[in-house]
């Protein structure tokens, strides 16, 4: 249990420290792609285009932000197996704390008083959750689940970037919240894989969950990217946290076994919404600053 507890907290740090990074990087590519008047840097609707995503992440301060993210999932890997999936993934939704914190520092962003009231929320959630978990479940999930996650994996990438094709500039919320849906979906992957333990290489790559926890990876970071090049890192990071929370958790309560301390179901509940309604409030709060402020930046 503490072994997982600390390597939630691991990811929590990893992953939050990654996203301010990572959203330096994506703006300082974007500055000079304005600088040199790159064409084709974005699409008809106003998204970047994947010239330009991949120009992002090949930044220094996103590569830093990229080793974070590996050492984040590793940490999201052994949590993910070791305590209920409630539990890590609301722990590691703290990293909207520490992209909030290092925001202001690093990209001296502003958050009103708004955006500090729901991130206490946040917190606060994260702390009753920690003191009210049970145990994690021991039931063995049949072949549905490990090929339902497959599909899900799949349709979401594909829903995402249908919405980024969609909405443009304005998508930065609903493609941090599809990217999200994804890192949930690859925490249920990881936590159903089979031959992890003992670790069989053939029985790994022979289960439809190893594939499903790699699609929904890969699509996810390249969502998450798209949302922080368009929009509030704030603002992307809580939609993240309410997409990547909700779903493992309410998988490893209906489908694993994950428990709650005995009598203490409805105060879960409670602290569940609680950290997930604060994470929505922190990306509408930051979804609404970025649409005030484009206009200044484009006339500059």
């Amino acid at each position: 249990m503490l072994i997982g507890l600390v390597a939630a907290l691991v990811a929590c740090f990893g992953y939050g420290t990654a996203s301010v990074l990572q959203a330096y990087g994506a703006r300082s590519a974007a500055a000079k792609d304005a600088a040199r008047g790159t064409v084709g840097s974005t699409t008809a609707t106003g998204a970047p285009s994947l010239a330009a995503t991949v120009r992002a992440a090949l930044t220094p301060a996103f590569l830093a932000g990229m080793a974070l993210d590996g050492l984040g999932f590793m940490g999201s890997v052994v949590s993910a197996r070791l305590i209920p999936l409630f539990l890590s993934q609301t722990i590691m939704s703290a990293n909207l704390v520490v992209t909030a914190v290092l925001g202001v520092i690093v990209l001296k962003v502003r958050l009103r008083l708004r955006d500090w009231v729901a991130i206490a929320t946040v917190v606060i959630s994260l702390c009753v959750l920690g003191f009210t978990s049970g145990h994690i479940g021991e039931d063995v999930p049949g072949g549905a689940v490990h090929w339902g996650v497959l599909a899900f994996s799949v349709a979401m990438v594909a829903i995402g970037l249908g919405l980024i094709r969609v909405l443009g500039a304005r998508g930065a919320v609903a493609a941090g919240l599809v990217a999200g849906v994804l890192f949930g979906a690859m925490a249920v992957a990881v936590r159903v894989v089979a031959g992890v333990d003992p670790f069989q290489p053939t029985v790994v790559l022979a289960d439809p969950a190893a594939w499903a926890a790699a699609i929904a990876g890969v699509g996810g970071f390249y969502l998450f990217t798209v949302a922080l090049q368009i929009g509030s890192v704030t603002g992307a990071s809580a939609a993240l946290v309410a997409g990547e929370t909700v779903v493992p958790g309410i998988v490893g309560v209906l489908l694993l076994g994950d428990t709650s301390a005995p009598g203490l179901g409805w105060l879960v509940v409670i602290a569940f919404v609680g950290a997930v309604g604060g994470a929505i409030a922190v990306a509408l709060f930051g979804a609404a600053e970025s649409d005030q402020t484009a206009p200044v930046l484009e006339q500059r």
